[in-house]
């Protein structure tokens, strides 16, 4: 048996689940090999996934998309790869009923742009393409013997169509180009660092928060589990003494019904199966059965070491250790998630945050002393940022204006929604001849001129915030579309586990606790709805704040025209600042529910002071309570304290609420 030894590997998606697993084998045992890993950071990727290898040497991340041509060559060329190992691609079945063209995109175009690349650049000794077994279709029920390597390939869903296009692209630059290919097709993986929208991590996120595992149909689908780290041996075997040509199962045995896979996990956690089990729709193709022929592997030496109760125990062993590795998973953990991506991917650069924990900051520091920047004669064409439509309603409304004034500022295609949020049949209109990306909605009752006109109006409200909202929502997610919500921190209140002053503030997960107004009651309901929509992204904004202080709606402007105002300290929203940051948010397709607001609190009087300083030297006002404020309002006003460190962390860069005050607000508008 003839051994190969790379020098330059190329690993794509390496910082997703199982290309993590298996560059960080190949760093730690390998010192001499250097290894590339390109990885655009998508939904279920993350930096912290490669960790264990963050200080190795050998290791170079490249932040980028397998679909841009230059890039790859260029990489190919600068680092003198030898050889590929691509594991890229989209991967949940889920979402490929949802959102099949990219999957195409991703799993066929991208494969072909490397394979083009191979061939351009004519070094490459290995390429070794990672596929699934879902490729050969359905396996009868009552085999005794897997499919092996030479078996037809039957697809039956988007994803496993495209996964097996892909192969036949592979195939054929092996056959016409004479590239050295080599194709694996493997069962289920799970362990430690896997994206919580797949069965196993999906369970254990559920079974950790107290909530039913959902089984598609009646759970008696079987599929095959291996160990993360002996898939990742696998490939080291398959590396080292695979056969150019050739087709490897990597696979098992030893079958479960998803059934038991519930069972197991619930008895992991003590919990009982027949009340912590609920059965739900099937998906709308749900092969019954996969099963492999894994003897192929075997003779090349490697076989399964992890038990089944080994590897379950681990793996939850792992989350229960890790429950934010992920972050805000809440759209993943539904029966029928449909993560949202980006048409065309997102190429973002390496000064840009992905992630929470601070050990991440040295990829950001090494991917940037050794950022690819193509000279220009390399280019046949400037890159292109990805193509951005957006959809706006609540044209006449201060923040939708804002939109699309920014929008003009970073050259993103928008235009305003006609339809009105009821009416369901004009937002199907709107979007089909908008056809965007994204969808903002910035539309909503709030008062005019203030929340005290939401008592006397309470079927318009509800009309608008909540039948409305939720309208737009549905219509969205039937034409896979995310949602940004602009929605309100006004649904707290300081509470004894909140207290004022005490720099506790009100978290995403926290139960809104104010009921003082009709219209932080609809705010609220409206919120927790839209838990239940896996497509939006809610952005909760407090007494927003911008430069312009002629805008009746600023509330600066506001209370620099009250003679007494109560002085209480409140978390604020910044528009200036985190308007722009609202667009890159729905460019990274974040989802779930965020605390749109400046790190820390502000004082009516400390505002105030600053107005003083910088705009009116010689302006005067005094202050009153919360009851006699209460004589001359119809509503109660919510006060609180929201706690920004989520969204903090996604942007680091972001300043705390005095800060940019001052930077944003009042030094543009300062007239002393």
């Amino acid at each position: 048996m003839t051994t190969y030894t790379p020098k330059n590997i190329l690993i794509t998606g390496a910082a997703g689940f199982i290309a993590s697993h298996v560059a960080n084998r190949l760093i730690r045992s390998y010192p001499d090999y250097k290894i590339v890993v390109l990885d655009k950071l998508d939904y279920c990727s993350n930096l912290k996934n490669l960790n264990p290898s963050r200080l190795s040497p050998n290791l170079k991340f490249v932040k980028g998309d397998i679909g841009s041509a230059d890039l790859v060559n260029y990489l190919l060329i600068t680092e003198s790869i030898d050889t590929i190992m691509h594991f890229a691609a989209q991967t949940h079945v889920d979402n490929s009923f949802g959102n099949s063209f990219e999957f195409t995109k991703n799993n066929i175009y991208g494969t072909h742009v490397l394979l083009e690349a191979c061939k351009v650049t004519g070094q490459i000794r290995r390429f070794i393409h990672v596929s699934t077994d879902e490729v050969y279709g359905e396996t009868e029920e009552d085999a005794v013997v897997g499919n092996h390597e030479a078996s037809q390939l039957l697809p039956t869903n988007p994803y496993s169509a495209t996964k097996a296009g892909a192969e036949m692209l592979v195939m054929a630059y092996g056959r016409s180009y004479g590239l050295p290919v080599i194709t694996t097709r493997g069962n289920n993986v799970y362990g430690p660092n896997q994206f919580p929208e797949k069965l196993i991590p999906k369970f254990i996120h559920l079974a950790m928060r107290g909530k039913q595992l959902p089984i598609h149909g009646d759970g008696s689908n079987v599929r095959s589990y291996l160990y993360c780290e002996d898939v990742a041996e696998a490939f080291e075997v398959i590396l080292h003494r695979g056969e150019v040509g050739h087709v490897y199962n990597i696979g098992t045995n030893k079958e479960r019904r998803v059934i038991d896979v519930a069972k197991n996990i619930c008895e992991l956690f003590s919990k009982d199966p027949e009340t912590n089990i609920n059965f739900v729709e099937n998906r709308p193709f749900n092969d019954q059965r996969y099963f492999l022929d894994d003897q192929k592997l075997k003779h090349l030496g490697w076989s399964e070491r992890t038990t089944w109760e080994e590897g379950l125990k681990k793996t939850m062993e792992w989350y229960i250790s890790n429950p934010d590795w992920w972050g805000d998973v809440s759209g993943a953990l539904l029966p029928h998630p449909r993560m949202l991506m980006m048409p065309g991917g997102v190429e973002r650069h390496f000064n840009e945050s992905n992630g929470t924990d601070p050990e991440s900051s040295h990829f950001k520091e090494k991917a940037t002393k050794t950022q690819m920047v193509i000279p220009n004669g390399t280019r046949s064409s400037p890159p292109q940022e990805p193509s951005l439509k957006f959809l706006i309603y609540g044209k006449s409304g201060w923040i939708g204006g804002l939109l699309g004034k920014i929008c003009e500022k970073q050259g993103i295609s928008y235009e305003y929604g006609k339809g009105r949020l009821e009416n369901r049949s004009q937002l199907l209109a709107d979007i089909q001849t908008v056809k965007p990306t994204h969808v903002f909605n910035a539309a909503g009752v709030t008062g005019r001129p203030n929340v005290d006109w939401c008592e006397s109006h309470k079927p318009e409200t509800i009309r608008t915030n909540v039948a409305g909202t939720l309208n737009l929502a549905d219509v969205c997610r039937e034409n896979g579309l995310l949602m940004m919500n602009f929605a309100t921190g006004c649904i707290f209140e300081f509470d004894a586990k909140h207290p004022e002053g005490s720099g506790i503030g009100f978290k995403e997960e926290d139960t809104p606790n104010f009921h003082g107004s009709f219209y932080s009651k609809t705010k609220a309901m409206v919120e927790e709805l839209l838990k239940e929509f896996d497509n939006v992204c809610t952005l909760r904004v407090r007494m927003p704040i911008s430069s312009d202080l002629n805008n009746p709606r600023n509330f600066i402007t506001k209370i620099s025209r009250y003679d007494k105002v109560v002085n209480i300290p409140n978390s604020m929203t910044i528009l200036d600042e985190l308007l722009p940051i609202s667009v890159e948010m729905a460019k990274r397709n974040l989802r779930g529910i965020w605390n749109f607001t400046n790190p820390g609190v502000v004082s009516h009087n400390e505002i105030l002071e600053m107005y003083k300083k910088y705009i009116n030297p010689a302006f005067k006002w005094s202050n009153f309570t919360l009851e006699e404020q209460a004589k001359v309002i119809v509503a109660a006003r919510s006060n609180n304290e929201m706690d920004a460190s989520k969204l903090k962390a996604e942007f680091p860069e972001l300043l705390s609420i005095k800060e940019s005050l001052i930077k944003y607000v009042f030094e543009p508008n300062s007239k002393v």
